[in-house]
């Protein structure tokens, strides 16, 4: 086989072909989920709205964005719900060679793996996965 018979897949395409009932059933065979690294969600008790954590639970998976205009941070990784509503970020400390992969065209997702309460504040650990073609 050679390089030009390679059809490179764009991520979005595939991010929104999973709101396509059917399709999704049709690319999911053709996908894998590789275990990159085990996180938490950053940010969480700095949400407008802290009640939309309610809404997480263990196994759910949720979308990373890069946030190209973060002043704070040049390598910011939105963490977002099925329904696009902000949990908060890959903790900065841990985003670097995710946000690389990003820019490159890669595809990551998170799931949660854990929810615990503390007072005021929820730690909501993750598994960051590569979804591979």
């Amino acid at each position: 086989m050679t390089e030009k018979n390679i059809i490179p897949v764009n991520p979005e395409i595939i991010m929104k072909t999973q709101d396509q009932q059917g399709l999704s059933d049709l690319i999911k065979p053709l996908t894998r989920e590789i275990h990159l690294f085990d996180s938490f969600i950053a940010g969480t008790s700095h949400l407008k709205d802290p009640d939309i954590l309610k809404k997480a639970a263990v196994g759910d998976t949720l979308t990373l964005r890069r946030e190209s205009d973060n002043r704070y941070d040049s390598n910011a990784i939105m963490i977002l719900n099925d329904e696009g509503e902000k949990y908060g970020y890959v903790p900065e400390k841990d985003n670097r060679i995710f946000s690389r992969l990003m820019d490159a065209g890669k595809l990551l997702v998170a799931k949660i793996s854990n929810i615990q309460p503390k007072g005021s504040f929820t730690m909501i650990s993750i598994g960051i996965y590569l979804v591979d073609f």
